[in-house]
């Protein structure tokens, strides 16, 4: 399944570098990738599609990967870093830089990325009570994200039509104008973290079987916890910062990871996968699929909604397991 996953990115990155107003066959791509120069395909392909497909690959493995993490250490497919607030304040901090304060480029990014840690630290702070309660941090963080929502509306009701415009672009998670140093930016962030959430990953598969149980087996709970926050916050933050919050993205890959291959496996790999697959597609049908040009983000939004409501009623029955 792993091998298929690599195999359907592998094709869609093909198509994503190919298909566009005009077409290049793949030869001129593997040319342009090596470097070589090509007329019209060298910017058009070396300058937009690459940059913007290598954005979809990271942004996508970031947010599977920062969001089953959440799901996996609470035990809950609604802990999902969009779910509880921290995507939502990065957006708030964004969209009041942009608007407020009349940043853009990095220093918007910037605010994105401090007020998304903040959220998180908020968060876990409120929710500590003699250690962090799964359902109790979920509570907590979709209060926050509902202030934070709030926050944002009311922001958006002062912007000028300009302002407003390149916010709700931001807001909505595009892929738009992205540019080699933020590639390289996200790219430094998941060399320093996906290590870190790998040499947790035997102790986070211990806590799903409840705090008490990892304990008597040799796990530091709350250590491991911190560890795992820190690290999946930093990824989404990161990605958030360049593609602005992907709707339901990091909520999405970690249970349809789960499906793929089953339970009692470890499921990073594999939700980093699907997420960069399912940003692929995203893009791809949102740019030519749909008759009109749509942002990542619509057609994540438009994907994810439903599943909500079904992972909703599901978890009723179930416990809450992904």
């Amino acid at each position: 399944m792993l091998a298929i996953l690599v195999v359907l990115i592998v094709v869609m990155v093909a198509l994503s570098l190919m298909v566009g107003r005009t077409f290049y066959p793949p030869m001129d791509v593997l040319k342009v990738i090596l470097g070589q120069e090509v007329q019209g395909a060298s910017f058009t392909v070396g300058r937009l599609r690459l940059p913007r497909t290598t954005m979809a690959v990271l942004a996508g493995a970031c947010f599977g990967l920062g969001g089953v993490t959440f799901q996996t250490m609470l035990r809950n497919p609604l802990a999902s870093p969009d779910i509880i607030g921290i995507s939502t304040g990065a957006s708030t901090a964004a969209a009041f830089a942009i608007i407020t304060l009349g940043l853009s480029g990095t220093s918007v990014s910037v605010f994105a990325i401090v007020a998304g840690l903040g959220v998180a630290l908020l968060v876990y702070l409120l929710a500590w009570k003699d250690g962090v309660s799964g359902i109790r941090l979920i509570l907590i963080g979709i209060g926050i994200a509902a202030m934070m929502q709030s926050a944002t509306s009311y922001v958006l009701s002062t912007a000028g039509q300009w302002d407003y415009e390149e916010a709700l672009r931001w807001l909505t998670g595009s892929l738009n104008g992205v540019r080699w140093p933020e590639v390289v930016t996200v790219l430094v962030i998941m060399v320093i973290l996906v290590p870190l959430v790998g040499m947790t990953a035997k102790d986070l598969n211990m806590l799903q079987l409840g705090d008490e149980t990892a304990s008597a087996l040799g796990v530091r709970v709350d250590r491991t916890r911190l560890l795992v926050v820190i690290a999946a916050v930093g990824l989404i933050a990161f990605a958030t910062s360049v593609t602005g919050p992907i709707a339901f993205l990091a909520f999405l890959a970690g249970p349809i990871a789960v499906r793929l291959v089953g339970p009692g496996s470890s499921l990073l790999l594999p939700s980093a996968l699907v997420g960069a697959l399912l940003v692929l597609v995203a893009d791809f049908a949102g740019q030519y699929a749909l008759g009109t040009r749509f942002p990542v983000g619509v057609v994540t939004g438009v994907l994810g909604a439903p599943y909500l409501l079904y992972l909703i009623v599901r978890s009723n029955r179930t416990g809450g397991a992904l």
